[in-house]
Order: structure tokens, then C-alpha cells, then sequence
């Protein structure tokens, strides 16, 4: 059988199917072998190799449990996500595998409500007006519209985590997309506090330099409780699991709860909001 030559740098894609050969031939396997323990097609296996096939989610995770990559920074969903993901900042793709995974997810937010708890028409909005700013093309506004949904829909599984979440004041009094659009998303945020998983706080103005962050922020508690931050700025996101960095926010986070209004003020706070306009 001819051996076509891979280039690698060609694309992420390339660059997937290149690892995924290297991988299967430092083994001594031939596409048949991986597609056995793959349970894919040795056509499928050659698709993907040649760069001819996008891989998908399964198939990737699929290589990851055979190849005993599972978590590691070679990971095939590594890769996987780095394709499928190019419109979203740095750090953030990882960021995602992660979340997906964790058993506590802790938000701070300032000005917009946060991704998880996004109505798909206020999420709509934003990505539209990103499009007319020409900061991303339509087609990055999908894709990252799908992100969303994807991790929205992670915290229906069957063992959800615990999402703890406060916004600064700002997040529920930015009024986006207009009433119709503003109203449904508010509502969204009283129907989310109900839930038995989900912790909603408004850290309030008058709280003042009592702040503890300048910057939204997302920490993640892991099964074996290891714990990983990710925070971003207009143009960048980075992703720490070191734990002499991640505790001091933990601590952090936890003194701006402590300053924040509680579940019941929130709640109140935000009917408020929909009885009127900002």
C-alpha cells in the first residue's frame, strides 16, 4: 500500500492526522490494528491520517483511551479542540476539556453574564455585534455560538457539578439586546437559582475597593480536586493549574462571596430589574 507524505504544517487538521500516524506506527500498528482497537474503519483511520476526514470528539477521546493519553498535554482532544476552537483566545479550548469534566465550577464576571448561564439569543446578540465590529467573521460567531451550547449542555449530565456564581453588578444592569432579549435572560438567571447545583450572587457597586478581582474569572475543582483557573483579557486567556497561584484566588473568591449579596437578595434584585428598565 502506498504511503502518502504527511505535511504537518499544512493545517491543525494535517497536524492531527500526522500524530495520529506517528502514533499508531511507533506501536508497530497498521491502520487495521488501530481501527480494531478503535472500533472505526481502517478507511476511517486513513481519512483521518491523510487529513481528509475531520476528527471528531469521539473518535478523539477514542484515540486518547488506546494511546493511554487521556488528560495529558498530548492528548488527542488537546488537538481535537485546537481545530475546532481556532476562533477563541488562547487558553480557552483547554479551558473547556476541563470544564467539562469538573465537579465545582466557580464564575466571576463583570458586564456580560457569564457564557454558562447566556440565554442563546442574548449569547446571539453579542456574537452578532463582535461580527459588525469585525473582531470575528460569521462563521467564528457560529462556531462559537456551538462552544456554548456544548457547555451549557455539560451541565445537564446526570452528575452535574456545583456551579457557584457571582457577577458584579454591572453584568444584570447592561442592558443587551433590548427588553424582549434582557427580560428573557433575567428570567433565565431565576429559573438557574432554583436549581439545587447552582449558587447565584450579585456582588453589588457599593461594595467598592472590596472587590477582589479586576478581571473575570473561572475556577475549576477537578474529580481527584486538584483545581485549575483560567482568566482572560480583551485579547488573551491563560489557563494556571499551579496551586501556589490558584489557592490565593480560591481565598480570593471566597472573601468576594462573603461580600456579595446573597442567593435571595440576588434573586429579588434581578426580579426588580425586569419589573422596569435599567
Amino acid at each position: 500500500m502506498n504511503r502518502n507524505e504527511l505535511n504537518p504544517d499544512r493545517s491543525p487538521q494535517a497536524a492531527f492526522g500526522a500524530h495520529l500516524r506517528n502514533s499508531r506506527e511507533a506501536r508497530g500498528w497498521k491502520q487495521a490494528d488501530l481501527a480494531t482497537r478503535m472500533s472505526y474503519s481502517s478507511s476511517h483511520i486513513s481519512s483521518v491520517e491523510n487529513g481528509n476526514k475531520h476528527p471528531t470528539l469521539r473518535f478523539s477521546r477514542s484515540a486518547d483511551q488506546v494511546f493511554g493519553l487521556v488528560g495529558t498535554a498530548d492528548s488527542f482532544e488537546r488537538r481535537y479542540r485546537e481545530i475546532r476552537h481556532g476562533s477563541l483566545l488562547e487558553g480557552f479550548p483547554e479551558y473547556v476539556g476541563y470544564e467539562g469534566r469538573a465537579i465545582e465550577i466557580r464564575l466571576y464576571n463583570i458586564g456580560i453574564i457569564p457564557g454558562l448561564l447566556q440565554t442563546p439569543e442574548y449569547a446571539q446578540v453579542l456574537t452578532e455585534s463582535a461580527v459588525q465590529r469585525r473582531i470575528i467573521t460569521p462563521e467564528q460567531a457560529a462556531e462559537r455560538l456551538s462552544v456554548l451550547a456544548e457547555r451549557q449542555a455539560a451541565l445537564e449530565r446526570e452528575l452535574p457539578p456545583t456551579v457557584l456564581v457571582v457577577m458584579d453588578e454591572s453584568c444584570i444592569r447592561r442592558w443587551v439586546g433590548g427588553t424582549a432579549v434582557m427580560g428573557a435572560q433575567l428570567a433565565r438567571l431565576v429559573e438557574l437559582a432554583e436549581q439545587p447545583n447552582i449558587v447565584l450572587q450579585v456582588a453589588p457597586f457599593g461594595i467598592g475597593e472590596r472587590r477582589t478581582f479586576n478581571l473575570p474569572v473561572n475556577l475549576l475543582t477537578m474529580a481527584d480536586l486538584t483545581m485549575v483557573a483560567y482568566a482572560e483579557s480583551q485579547a488573551q486567556g491563560y489557563l494556571d493549574r499551579e496551586r501556589a497561584t490558584v489557592l490565593p484566588m480560591l481565598s480570593a473568591y471566597h472573601q468576594l462571596q462573603a461580600e456579595a449579596l446573597s442567593q435571595a437578595q440576588t434573586v429579588a434584585m434581578v426580579n426588580q430589574l425586569r419589573k422596569g428598565t435599567p
